[in-house]
């Protein structure tokens, strides 16, 4: 099945990327990581269809665009910002795919929802409080993207509650990683240096794609992504 194929090559190339930037050679890792994503773009491509395919396509090529304009963020701020752009819209599509899944006959626990939408609004306003001395004028931009990357994770959450598993584990820690891929970015752009920050981005990044994905195919599937 092609579907599977470039799932397999996106988890070898990803090891590879990973390998090659714990071995010191960025400069190597910068001409690869433009071709990660596309292997799980067209894994989702070939995968059977169903009904949200089309926005989870859509927030994996935002993501992919996000990709290659911040490989130049080193260059012009203006770079970042496209960027940060960029994997908003992705996270939009993120929040209107998890919108768009079936939501199966449930009772939810309000406790529990109402404890997860407290611990999102602790952290964006622990990450803000952390981040504001040093936006200048990026305030704005970057309290309105983890705004978005936080009400992700909050449909993420809301969905976990109702949605069947495993599904529902691979999307909730799917948007758990990605938020911390962006927080761990965040945090050593603005904050201070973290070391191995490069790896540490990329395999929580590279990891949540890859659950995000497995877990809209297990929320809609025919057979487990995990039959290889």
């Amino acid at each position: 099945m092609k579907s599977t194929l470039f799932l397999k090559s996106y988890v070898f190339i990803s090891f590879t990327y990973l390998l090659i930037i714990l071995l010191g050679h960025e400069d190597i890792a910068w001409y690869i990581k433009p071709f990660l994503l596309p292997f799980l773009i067209l894994g989702v491509y070939f995968h059977s269809d169903f009904p949200s395919k089309k926005f989870l396509l859509t927030a994996l090529f935002f993501s992919w665009i996000g990709d290659i304009i911040l490989l130049f963020a080193d260059r012009d701020e203006m770079y970042f910002m496209v960027g940060l752009i960029a994997f908003l819209l992705s996270h939009i599509a993120y929040i209107l795919l998890f919108n768009k899944q079936i939501k199966p006959k449930k009772t939810k626990s309000i406790a529990v929802f109402w404890i997860g939408v407290t611990a999102i609004i602790v952290y964006l306003s622990l990450m803000m409080s952390l981040l504001l001395p040093s936006l200048d004028g990026l305030t704005i931009p970057v309290f309105v993207y983890a705004l978005v990357i936080s009400t992700m994770l909050l449909f993420a959450f809301k969905g976990f509650l109702i949605w069947d598993t495993p599904g529902n584990w691979y999307i909730l820690i799917g948007a758990i990683v990605f938020v911390t891929s962006d927080s761990i970015l965040a945090f050593n752009k603005f904050y201070q240096p973290v070391v191995l920050d490069s790896f540490l981005i990329m395999i929580t990044y590279l990891v949540a794609q890859f659950l995000l994905v497995c877990g809209i195919f297990e929320l809609n599937k025919k057979n487990s992504i995990f039959n290889f």
